[in-house]
């Protein structure tokens, strides 16, 4: 019988010190780390995505990093996936899991927990595939038949019309009366989460320094790289520190002006997400990162 394993979380705005924190606890606690980053995730996306070192990554074992190619989908249910498997492994080899990252919103959906699909076999994968070859017309299918549910979806995004479409041909129902007759069930409950409080006057200094230590490592190459593979298609390539670096190498901002916007666009994404670790949980104990620190190690 596996023994359980204590899991806790670490949140807070970008550059506030949490991959630092995280690194210190799971030494003390014998844990593994579970990355809980959108940009992380992918592979190549190394000085954008301010990534661990191969030092900090070696010092403990860490997973939800370098997982998937720039050009692959990403979602809540994949990470889902990733985060059972991880805990799987920690229960098997005796270790603890701390889960840290900037995207709380993967955190929140842990918490929350996802509706289960309906059973889907190879002869509806298979219909399904053939009339994807129009996407334009399953995406007008599905909004008329379920215009609540395709509100929120592109007509572009081929993986959500897809979901949508699977769920519909193999249950008989829409998405929106599929989920309210199966709704989701926690998949993490009671547990403990802590937030690093910090300073927006602070914040906003350490995102700037850290923007022209990118550039120092490499920003522009990475991102050159990154476009030259796989486009700027992949949604990937839209994340703020892409995007900016593609508006210098088109002209139309100077350097200067590209680490300014990416220092603005960081600080504004490090106000939106302290007030979504302020709103969103309940069970959550904030504090500033030293004070965190002792009372975790």
């Amino acid at each position: 019988m596996n023994k359980a394993i204590r899991q806790l979380a670490i949140i807070g705005p970008t550059a506030s010190g949490k991959s630092d924190l995280a690194i210190k606890i799971a030494q003390k606690f014998n844990a593994y780390i579970l990355s809980i980053d959108s940009l992380s995730i992918y592979k190549e996306i190394d000085i954008v995505s301010a990534k661990p070192s191969k030092k900090e990554l070696n010092q403990v074992k860490h997973f939800g990093i370098d997982v998937l190619n720039p050009n692959e989908y990403f979602s809540v249910d994949i990470f889902i996936d990733i985060y059972k498997n991880v805990k799987s492994i920690c229960e098997n080899e005796g270790k603890n899991l701390i889960i840290v990252g900037g995207t709380s919103f993967y955190l929140k959906s842990l918490l929350n927990g996802l509706s289960t699909l309906p059973t889907i076999d190879a002869k509806t994968t298979l219909k399904v595939k053939k009339e994807l070859e129009n996407l334009q017309g399953c995406y007008e299918m599905l909004a008329n038949l379920d215009p609540e549910y395709m509100q929120n979806i592109s007509q572009n995004d081929a993986y959500r019309i897809e979901k949508a479409l699977l769920i519909y041909e193999a249950s008989s129902l829409t998405p929106t009366e599929w989920f309210k007759q199966n709704p989701p069930k926690p998949i993490i409950e009671n547990l403990d989460i802590y937030n690093i409080d910090v300073d927006r006057d602070v914040l906003r200094d350490r995102i700037s320094k850290r923007t022209h230590k990118m550039l120092d490592l490499g920003l522009i190459d990475e991102v050159c790289y990154l476009e030259q593979k796989y486009t700027r298609l992949p949604h990937s390539m839209n994340s703020i520190g892409i995007v900016e670096v593609l508006e210098y190498l088109d002209s139309k901002v100077t350097k200067k002006q590209m680490l300014q916007n990416i220092s603005t666009h960081t600080a504004q994404l490090a106000k939106r997400q302290q007030t979504f670790n302020r709103t969103q949980f309940d069970n959550i104990t904030s504090a500033k990162l030293e004070e965190l620190e002792k009372l975790l190690t």
